[in-house]
């Protein structure tokens, strides 16, 4: 039987914020997207403001409920995720500055910032037990080394932040009042342990705060990052606020339900398309959410420790399943710096404005001119190689200090080179992928399937690259845009409209086209690739080897 009404997902990426409408069904009504402000003081920092995000999430809302006509008594909730960046603010809710000598607006430190690393080595020099539950490692982008830079680096901010928020968090906080936080954002970003929380137990490990230098937030039991902690989708308190509905075009009380992490939203939205939702039949399914940085999730009946991988996070994604989250932390940021920081990028730039169409359809274009003579395009590169590691590895080597490389680089500026260099990127993309799918698989995952989602899925060099390196089939979910109808599947759980998040995944999403790996010549063609896509980071090592003490 159909159910009537709506669903709205709000997902906030690293750039953008967008919201669309669903039916009950899964089938998309109406989307928006407004960007979103970042300010970058230092090479490594990143700062945006949480005003500037909602009056974003409000406008998204807005023109969706204009375009489709829904009545907003129809809404039968809301869902939201955002990137894992961390917000502080006050005791009345407003903007506390996270850099010394900024205004407060600028109150959120983005994922992707890496002001914390000396934090980070810091903490994972302590070996504390929580640390096997993200894959034997804390980030600089997760939460704990971020909050310890502040306390360090920003007295007087870490003294006025009556609350820290992950920003899925602060948008249900601000959309309903409610403090309560997410059992994902705090699982996978904050060293909650949901498993012992599942089973009567503290969920927060007050040793661990107090011996990583944080244990005034263990002394006030927690208050400032949360005490209550619950799962995804769960209705929140009394719904929207006045407030809150005023700025979204909603009626008062409409449900919310408790947020996500984007790229676990994405989880949410693509994992369940045509899957049998058991042990066996996720256990060789990958879901690769691809934007600015990419995420890598699957799931197991088990927990599977992986060094180097996140996890093993209990109900982060999927309740009642484990959660292991391989990443790369940047790869269209990535694609998009070898591009535009090219001296081709302002001429295929005005070119994509002229001719109606992306830089990166140009350069697909530009690169079948000498690929028309080759066995098969991936050829163009046997001479030129990349290692991705621009921003660090997140996964496996889970080392933020590593950096990018290149070898085969010519005295070339002309586009076709440009293309080339492209492809190369793309294709170190991809073998960091399978390098992840690798590791997992040698800790009993059996993945040969990979639900592929986000931006680059427009892009089909980066998945025929991908299906191609990987040896894995991809499917695109029926819904291009999964990330935002996982979220839709939490507001319409917090509406009643399905029982749980398992039952909205099986009725929400639907599988599309599937594109399978080519085989013979081109895989002899990336084992050899990947070879040396591995010998790189070891020639990186050799290299710090040979420096060391100069």
């Amino acid at each position: 039987m159909t159910k009537s009404g709506y669903s709205i997902g709000i997902d906030v990426g690293t750039g953008s914020a967008r919201a669309a409408l669903f039916d009950l069904e899964g089938r998309r009504l109406a989307m928006a997207v407004r960007p979103i402000r970042m300010w970058k003081p230092h090479a490594e920092w990143a700062e945006q403001s949480s005003e500037d995000i909602w009056q974003a999430c409000a406008a998204c809302v807005r023109e969706v409920m204009e375009a489709s006509g829904a009545p907003p008594e129809a809404v039968a909730g809301i869902g939201f995720d955002a990137t894992c960046s961390l917000v502080a603010v006050g005791a009345e809710g407003e903007a506390v500055g996270v850099s010394p000598g900024v205004e407060d607006a600028r109150n959120v430190i983005v994922w992707m910032d890496h002001r914390a690393t000396a934090e980070a080595l810091e903490i994972n020099e302590t070996g504390h037990e929580v640390l096997q539950y993200v894959g034997g490692r804390v980030s600089p982008e997760m939460q704990t080394p971020k909050l310890l830079w502040l306390k360090r680096h920003h007295p007087e901010a870490w003294a006025r932040a009556a609350h820290f928020f992950d920003l899925p968090d602060y948008l249900t906080f601000r959309a309903t009042g409610e403090h309560t936080r997410s059992l994902c954002t705090t699982v996978c970003k904050w060293t909650y342990r949901g498993h012992e929380a599942a089973e009567g137990g503290e969920g927060w490990d007050a040793g661990f705060f107090e011996q990583i230098g944080l244990g005034d937030l263990a002394a006030e039991r927690f208050a400032r990052i949360g005490q209550r902690v619950r799962p995804m989708g769960e209705a929140l308190g009394g719904g929207l606020t006045a407030a809150a509905a005023r700025d979204f075009g909603l009626r008062p009380g409409t449900p919310v339900g408790v947020g996500i992490i984007d790229a676990h939203a994405g989880g949410l939205g693509a994992l369940g398309a045509g899957a049998a939702l058991n042990p066996d039949g996720l256990d060789a399914r990958l879901a690769l959410i691809g934007g600015t940085s990419s995420c890598h999730m699957a799931v197991s009946a088990a927990p599977r420790f992986i060094g180097g991988i996140w996890g093993p996070y209990f109900s982060a994604m999927i309740p009642g399943f484990w959660l292991t989250e391989g990443g790369q932390s940047a790869t269209g940021a990535l694609i998009d710096h070898v591009i535009f920081s090219h001296a081709q990028a302002p001429a295929l730039q005005a070119e994509a404005e002229a001719r109606g169409a992306s830089v990166y359809a140009l350069l697909n274009e530009t690169l079948e001119e000498p690929a028309k003579d080759l066995p098969f395009p991936a050829l163009l590169t046997r001479d030129l190689h990349v290692l991705d590691y621009f921003h660090g590895n997140r996964s496996p080597r889970a080392d933020a200090t590593l950096t990018g490389m290149a070898t085969g680089l010519r005295l070339d500026a002309s586009r076709a080179e440009l293309a080339r260099l492209y492809l190369a990127t793309v294709q170190a993309v991809a073998y960091g992928t399978r390098h992840i799918i690798e590791e997992m698989n040698r800790a009993g995952y059996h993945i040969d399937t990979i639900i592929a989602a986000g931006g680059g899925v427009k892009n089909p060099v980066f998945l025929r690259e991908h299906a191609d390196i990987t040896g894995c089939t991809l499917i695109l979910p029926e819904e291009r845009e999964s990330v935002l109808l996982g979220s839709a599947m939490l507001g319409a759980v917090a509406g009643g409209r399905y029982a749980d998040v398992l039952e909205a995944m099986a009725r929400m999403s639907s599988p599309g086209e599937a594109l399978a790996p080519a085989d013979g010549r081109v895989r002899a063609y990336h084992d050899a690739k990947y070879a040396v896509y591995l010998r790189l980071y070891e020639d990186q090592m050799e290299y710090r080897r040979l420096m060391r003490g100069v």
